[in-house]
């Protein structure tokens, strides 16, 4: 079995300074987000063997704030997910392969990371493929299985549907515990 973790970046300003989308930073709720999420990514235990990460400063930055929960997680920063759309990023989890991670989180954006989790998952949860096919809210997170033991093989439509997570989610459940 192979999972795969899809993690959009956090809350943003609207623009940047420089008036580059890429350059936009994590706004004070982003900032707040990434933390209780990657609190949460560690006590569900979803350990990703290996990170990759768009070179975007919102999903770096985010990434900074997740890393503390995940310390000896390998890491690849890759400019090619920045405005990737499901094609381009199914090829990045295909790509994986060489590694072989049982666990792989991609960090990038929407719509593209959106599209790539609905094109992928088959079936699971119920409740979450309602949840998720609405919206990948930032620091929105999917988690999907996948019964194969070679990245290479993962195709659309070839995924369950484990979990599907969002921090407006996590405060909704603790405000109902």
């Amino acid at each position: 079995m192979r999972r795969l973790i899809l993690l959009r970046h956090a809350k943003t300003e609207r623009d940047a300074p420089s008036g580059k989308d890429q350059d936009r930073r994590l706004d004070e709720r982003g900032r707040n987000d990434s933390v209780e999420i990657g609190r949460w990514l560690a006590l569900e235990d979803y350990r990703p063997d290996l990170v990759l990460v768009s070179t975007a400063t919102r999903t770096q930055q985010t990434w900074d704030l997740l890393r503390a929960t995940m310390p000896s997680v390998r890491v690849k920063h890759l400019p090619e997910l920045y405005g990737a759309d499901p094609s381009e990023l199914l090829r990045a989890v295909r790509g994986a392969a060489k590694a072989d991670p049982q666990c792989l989180m991609i960090l990038a954006h929407n719509p593209g990371l959106h599209e790539l989790a609905l094109a992928l998952v088959a079936g699971g949860d119920a409740t979450g493929r309602h949840a998720l096919a609405a919206n990948l809210p930032t620091a929105g997170i999917v988690v999907i299985d996948f019964k194969t033991d070679d990245w290479g093989d993962v195709g659309f439509r070839s995924g369950r549907l484990e979990r599907f997570a969002s921090p407006k989610l996590l405060r909704e459940w603790s405000d109902g515990a």
